[in-house]
């Protein structure tokens, strides 16, 4: 399965957005609440996670990952961009960051910075994020088979009963 990034707010500027105030419009939206959500997942998970009160734009790094992907470096890459954003609290957005964490998982720092400064890759990213309109992608992770749906990070049995609902073979 061929792994696809999609954004959910790509107008957040370099320099971050505050979480009150990306969701400032949205009176419904509880941040503690999601946080504790977060918080219980990783922890079922055995992910690291740190709270945070700023988001950042991950279109470069998206970009990044479909690079370090065609190197066999992919999900190392995204190992390292997951940490990085969500334990070190590191804005993903800027260039430094993300060629520093390119040369973490053995890839070049130049190369990396030449994507990036070329947009080798930004045209395959302008896909996914159409396909995401499309497909009505409001959060992420979302898993989507044929015409059914599921939103937000899972628990493994919650997963396992959404793939067997929609008929796939758990022996493959």
């Amino acid at each position: 399965m061929k792994w696809r990034a999609f954004p959910l707010h790509p107008e957040i500027p370099e320099e971050g957005l505050l979480l009150r105030d990306l969701f400032a419009d949205y009176s419904t939206v509880d941040i503690e609440k999601i946080r504790n959500r977060l918080r219980e997942t990783a922890a079922d998970l055995g992910l690291p996670l740190r709270d945070r009160d700023k988001t950042f734009n991950s279109r470069r790094a998206q970009e990044l990952g479909l690079w370090a992907g065609s190197t066999r470096r992919g999900d190392a890459f995204h190992n390292a961009v997951f940490r990085a954003y969500f334990v070190d609290g590191k804005n993903i957005a800027r260039i430094d960051v993300l060629t520093g964490l390119a040369a973490s998982v053995g890839l070049s720092p130049d190369e990396a910075r030449d994507v990036l400064l070329t947009g080798a890759y930004s045209a395959a990213v302008d896909s996914d994020w159409a396909l995401s309109r499309e497909k009505g992608v409001t959060a992420v992770p979302t898993f989507i088979l044929e015409n059914a749906r599921l939103v937000g990070a899972q628990p493994y049995p919650v997963l396992a009963d959404f793939l067997e609902m929609q008929g796939v073979d758990r022996s493959q």
